[in-house]
């Protein structure tokens, strides 16, 4: 759980999540950006008072991320409503669309630990010392 959120801020995000990428998945969203568009849902985080969500996005590849976003902040008005009839709230919380950067987290990790230095190290670790 991360910090300073409730178990409840975790399962609207996740029902949140769900709604948002099952519509996504539809495809019937009509902005030109986003027409052919792959958009995985990776994470949807409600704030404390339940009034705004940030939704963490990652088009499939990479590709055209800005325009994917600006599609989404586009199409919010749209994805609410629906996503309401799917998630009963007293107030649906605005969307706010984030590029996910675990990714970049990710990429970044990978590329460290192919570092001829790091590899190293990590084969020392894993050789189990000598027994004598």
């Amino acid at each position: 759980m991360r910090a300073g959120q409730s178990h409840r801020l975790l399962r609207v995000g996740e029902a949140l999540r769900h709604a948002l990428s099952d519509i996504l998945m539809r495809g019937d969203l009509r902005d030109p950006a986003l027409e052919g568009a792959s958009v995985t849902v990776t994470e949807v985080r409600p704030s404390a008072d339940l009034r705004h969500a940030t939704v963490y996005i990652m088009p499939l590849g990479g590709k055209d991320t800005d325009e994917v976003l600006d599609g989404l902040a586009r199409s919010a008005g749209y994805l609410s409503s629906h996503a309401a009839q799917r998630v009963r709230m007293k107030f649906f919380p605005k969307l706010i669309f984030r590029l996910d950067p675990s990714f970049d987290t990710a990429d970044r990790i990978e590329k460290l630990l192919r570092d001829p230095r790091v590899a190293r190290d990590l084969e020392h670790e894993q050789t189990p010392p000598d027994e004598e």
